[in-house]
């Protein structure tokens, strides 16, 4: 049984939720958000609060509740104060540039490397600290981790993508043996 599932999602003052059949709709200050979910819960709206109900006793019922209920949690978080994610990047000549609608890295390969940012994200570039910020979790979360793919952080030197505050366990290099 989830624990997740039984607490009730609180709405905020200036968050409007509306739920039609399987769509739950939540507008705030920042955007609004719509997500269409398993007919296997029942969402509702009581006195402020969203309450998410098992309507089918199958296996995956209670999984499904709870991620419901934390993914409707996630569009009131969204569209009332929004989510961030900082990715730092190491390396001498490493370097991030916006252009328009388009992120473009050199990161150590032969080409530039071009990443379109997708709609609904907002970038911005501080020296080697990319911060990436949007109403979506979902979406900023993936982006963040498709930029990190493309130089996860080497254990070496420690050069590459890695998220602020991450710490990286550096590992030693060979060692040379000296034959006297």
């Amino acid at each position: 049984m989830s624990r997740i599932g039984k607490k009730p999602v609180v709405i905020p003052q200036g968050i409007e939720v509306n739920i039609q059949d399987n769509e739950i709709s939540v507008k705030g200050p920042k955007g609004t958000l719509v997500f269409e979910h398993n007919p296997q819960v029942k969402v509702e709206a009581k006195d402020g609060t969203i309450i998410v109900a098992i309507l089918k006793k199958t296996k995956q019922a209670p999984a499904i509740w709870g991620t419901t209920a934390r993914i409707i949690s996630n569009m009131i978080t969204g569209v009332s104060q929004g989510f961030s994610k900082k990715l730092e990047l190491n390396g001498v000549g490493y370097r991030m540039n916006l252009q328009g609608k388009k992120l473009t890295l050199a990161l150590g390969f032969s080409h530039p490397v071009e990443k379109e940012i997708p709609e609904g994200l907002e970038i911005k570039i501080e020296q080697n600290t990319v911060t990436i910020s949007g109403i979506d979790k979902q979406r900023v979360g993936q982006f963040t981790a498709e930029l990190r793919a493309l130089k996860p952080v080497e254990p070496y030197k420690g050069k590459g993508f890695r998220y602020a505050g991450e710490i990286v366990r550096k590992k030693e290099g060979k060692k040379v043996v000296s034959s006297t």
